[in-house]
């Protein structure tokens, strides 16, 4: 990968503005956050820069406000949970540049830390207008990007502000990219990679990329079904992209020219109706699904099989999980397959890196989010990076 910039590259920075943009969208439910994890995240930059003696001041989006200011959607809303997280009183600061901030800077103290308004409120942001970036820039003396979740837009506090400071990754954002470029970038062969979900057409780029990457491609979710029926197999009533079985042959054409086994289910779990342990369960060959049947998990036959894949390979990338996990018992196979990785990683084996919505929730779900190597909850960001495309706000970043 190439080099960029870590809190450990800072000299002296007592008294020094920094603008530290971090991802504070946080879910929200009678006033208060439900979910922290993203404060959490970005907390060991903010504490690490304010106890150096820098003067913090955080950007941050809060929903889709389009430019304009809506009460509703102010980052004050957050301030009491972040304040909790961080275990310090923050100054809210109801701007993001002019005289009101260059005011409160002169309020803060050496330690402090600062929260500008929802940066999403002025239409140069989204635009990624130079001046508005030169404006917010105006009244710092660095800049650190903590928000790898908002790297892949182009925005002024994630791109812009780049090129009118010395730019610095936090933490989190050099955790994330160390174990993304130890997943894809430079990773130990061999190495395999795990796409669920319930569409092809959703993840096109992410297999296109890997097929040439990786040397194992192990497909699951609803995905399975339209390459199932790509070599001929009557998939029944499944969910299936039908008019996407000549990419899915394509894809599997491309992977057998760059020595990528595509490893597909060969038994699965089935039911007429998608609830949980309907009467109709039961488990078959690929090959004798009914018209009136829908699969919705991975046989064990297969799952055991994916596992001794896994303890061949050196490194893996999941994204999507491997069945309809979210009602039982189609979890199985997901829950079985995160557990065999979490156990080949905690054993020093494989290296394991897993993103995307849904894929922390599976983890969290079979017990093992913490077992893996790294956990991105980049959602879209993460996605794009498994798409191969350069991220602006990362690339704004490297020297």
């Amino acid at each position: 990968m190439s080099s960029f910039r870590t809190l450990d590259d800072l000299g002296d920075i007592t008294g020094k503005v920094a603008l530290v943009r971090v991802d504070l969208n946080l879910p929200m439910k009678d006033g208060s956050a439900t979910d922290v994890t993203r404060v959490e995240a970005v907390k060991p930059t903010i504490l690490e820069l304010a106890d150096k003696g820098a003067k913090v001041l955080l950007l941050a989006h809060f929903g889709r406000p389009k430019g304009q200011r809506h009460s509703t959607m102010s980052t004050s809303f957050v301030q009491g949970d972040v304040e909790k997280v961080l275990d310090k009183e923050i100054m809210f600061i109801p701007e993001v540049m002019g005289p009101v901030v260059e005011q409160s800077i002169g309020i803060l103290r050496d330690g402090d830390i600062g929260l500008l308004d929802n940066v999403r409120f002025w239409p140069g942001e989204e635009a990624n207008d130079p001046e508005f970036a030169r404006g917010i820039a105006a009244h710092g003396d660095f800049y650190v990007n903590d928000a790898f979740s908002a790297a892949h837009r182009a925005h002024a506090s994630t791109e812009g502000l780049a090129h009118h400071l010395p730019a610095y990754a936090g933490r989190a954002m050099e955790a994330e990219l160390k174990a993304l470029d130890a997943a894809l970038g430079t990773p130990e062969p061999p190495v395999a990679a795990v796409v669920g979900g319930a569409k092809v057409s959703t993840k096109l780029d992410v297999l296109t990329n890997l097929v040439g990457r990786v040397q194992h491609l192990i497909i699951g979710g609803g995905m399975a079904n339209t390459f199932l029926a790509a070599k001929g197999v009557d998939v029944g009533n499944s969910l299936c992209e039908h008019d996407l079985t000549a990419t899915a042959s394509r894809i599997m054409d491309e992977a057998e020219h760059a020595g990528c086994t595509v490893h597909l289910p060969y038994d699965v779990v089935v039911a007429k109706e998608f609830a949980a342990n309907p009467p109709s369960l039961r488990t078959c060959n690929v090959h004798e699904v009914a018209a009136d049947e829908m699969i919705l998990d991975v046989g064990p036959l297969a799952t055991e099989a994916l596992g001794d894949v896994l303890k061949t390979c050196s490194t893996l990338v999941w994204n999507g999980p491997m069945g309809a996990f979210e009602t039982e018992p189609f979890d199985t196979a997901t829950v079985a397959l995160a557990k065999t990785a979490a156990a080949l990683t905690q054993d020093g084996s494989l290296t394991s890196v897993a993103g995307g919505g849904d894929t922390v929730a599976a983890l969290a779900h079979a017990g093992v989010k913490d077992e893996f190597t790294f956990v991105s909850t980049a959602g879209g960001a993460f996605l794009e990076w498994m798409e191969g495309k350069d991220l602006p706000g990362v690339a704004a970043l490297i020297a």
